[in-house]
């Protein structure tokens, strides 16, 4: 029995020696786990927090390049990368620069406010009419905090032209490229997209001239009580002067850089100057002689009877044409008519514009056609037209779209050595202030109110051709497109120089920081 119970306490001895080591093993492994997870815990933080480090420099980086961009696509040299310059004759390095794909956009963030509504708005006019209209109805969307609904372009005027503002803009580079200042919508929210179709919509036309003190005081109270307002008339409606800085720089920057147009378009644009570039150097004359404006404006000078006649009935057959009787000769005397194509003639000869050049006719149909502009031919055997360098195939797209084709006479017109308009319509105008921001373009602005009269001295032979010639230069040597102040009369803004033909406050190099951007 000893001999028994000595067995069993050894064994049981050892029993608790093997359970001893057992928990003492068993709590270094678990010493080693807990070891473990605090490592894994503190790598995962230092992960952590090298992460949170690349990324906070990414967005610095992508903040700093943002701003660049932006900066480069409003300030930088020309509104159109990778068009030709107007200096460059070498067809082969043209084309490699027109094959050059366009970098990647990189978006501008997003600005976050309190929105105050929605904003509809209905152009009314011919392209640039309309074109300007955004410019100034996009700057006051941001002024009021309300969103911006994709303009709706003028279907019912006298060019009655179906495009819509993507087909002739490009729609989603108008929307990203603004973000930064004002949200702008394709279309409106449902619930209030109903509404509107229900016919639940408060529409009203905007004073013309107005300060953005009046959107502000006026406009916007209503667009807070109806959630939705309707602008049904959209032209000159903001005032040339007098606005804040920041105001008018956003009206540069959706001009120069949002509004761009289709690729389309742009393209076809693109083939047009390469082929007015690969034959030297180019004119642009904006020769506004089309029925429409004749008939508008009342103007006859070298039209026979039947054309007058003509001419008289269309005016009236137009109710929103308000001027019904003309005096045609006093209109003309006053500087208030277009230069038919005969004084345009004599007026590029009398400046020495090159015999030679190439002259690129920027309007629709001439009236009168080729008896009309058989003394322009004459004097400039090099007169061409889209429809003269572009196939029928080319141009089918564009038939019954009077927009979509100025949209191609505007690219070409800021591409143009020279840019010559013969009436200060809205195309003239806004290509006059586009080609001043380009760098002060050569754009010859004619005095017609003089001219007319040193043209009928000289048909009438109270000048010779040299003392015609040298007056002609004389009235014009300081306007050639150089920087000037815009003439501001108060109280009538109609005769006073127009903010888009002129744009001075972008034509001044700002900071970066101070580049098109309204303070929050």
């Amino acid at each position: 029995m000893c001999i028994k119970d000595e067995i069993e306490r050894i064994e049981e001895g050892g029993e608790k020696k093997r359970r001893r080591r057992w928990e003492t093993v068993m709590g270094l492994k678990g010493s080693r786990k807990r070891m473990e997870k605090i490592r894994s815990s503190m790598a995962s933080k230092s992960r952590m927090k090298l992460w949170m480090i690349r990324i906070t420099t990414l967005v610095l980086l992508g903040t700093c390049f943002v701003q660049l961009t932006a900066v480069g696509e409003v300030w930088g040299p020309r509104v159109l990368k990778g068009w030709p310059s107007s200096f460059v004759q070498d067809s082969t390095k043209m084309d490699v620069k027109l094959s050059t794909s366009l970098p990647v956009q990189v978006l501008p963030p997003k600005r976050v406010y309190k929105n105050n509504g929605y904003l509809i708005i209905s152009c009314n006019g011919g392209l640039n009419q309309m074109r300007a209209a955004i410019c100034d109805m996009v700057a006051i969307a941001r002024y009021l905090n309300v969103t911006l609904i994709v303009p709706e372009l003028d279907k019912t005027s006298f060019w009655a032209d179906p495009s819509e503002f993507q087909d002739i803009f490009d729609v989603d580079h108008f929307i990203s490229s603004l973000r930064d200042e004002v949200r702008i919508l394709k279309e409106l929210p449902p619930r209030l997209k109903r509404r509107v179709e229900l016919g639940m919509l408060y529409t009203m036309p905007p004073i013309s001239w107005s300060d953005i003190s009046y959107y502000r005081n006026q406009i916007l109270p209503l667009i807070q009580k109806h959630k939705v307002v309707h602008l049904n008339r959209t032209d000159a409606r903001l005032a040339n002067n007098g606005q804040p800085l920041e105001i008018q720089k956003l009206r540069c920057r959706v001009n120069f850089s949002a509004l761009r147009f289709t690729s389309q378009i742009e393209e076809l644009g693109r083939r047009v100057i390469r082929l007015l570039r690969q034959k030297g150097p180019f004119l642009v004359l904006h020769l506004r002689y089309e029925m429409d404006m004749l008939a508008f404006s009342g103007c006859t000078q070298g039209c026979n009877e039947e054309e007058v006649e003509e001419l008289t009935k269309m005016r009236y057959a137009y109710p929103w044409w308000k001027e019904k009787i003309i005096d045609s000769d006093m209109k003309r005397k006053d500087g208030l008519c277009p230069l038919s194509p005969e004084e345009t003639a004599l007026t590029l000869r009398a400046l020495d514009i090159d015999r030679d050049i190439q002259i690129y006719i920027a309007a629709g149909e001439i009236y009168g056609g080729g008896r009309r502009m058989a003394d322009l031919s004459a004097a400039y055997p090099k007169v061409v037209r889209k429809e003269t360098l572009l196939g029928p195939s080319d141009l089918s797209y564009f038939q019954n779209h009077s927009s979509q084709m100025a949209a191609l006479d505007y690219l070409v017109s800021l591409e143009s050595d020279i840019f010559v308009p013969t009436y200060d319509g809205n195309m003239a105008k806004l290509v006059e202030g586009h080609r001043r921001f380009l760098g002060f373009k050569k754009t010859i602005l004619l005095d017609r109110r003089l001219l007319v009269d040193l043209i009928d001295q000289y048909n009438h032979g109270s000048l010779n051709w040299s003392e015609f010639s040298v007056a002609v230069k004389g009235v014009h040597a300081d306007r050639m497109g150089n920087p000037t102040k815009r003439i501001v009369i108060p109280d009538r803004p109609k005769e006073e120089d127009f903010f888009y033909a002129n744009p001075e406050e972008c034509l001044i190099p700002s900071e970066p920081s101070e580049v098109l951007k309204l303070s929050s």
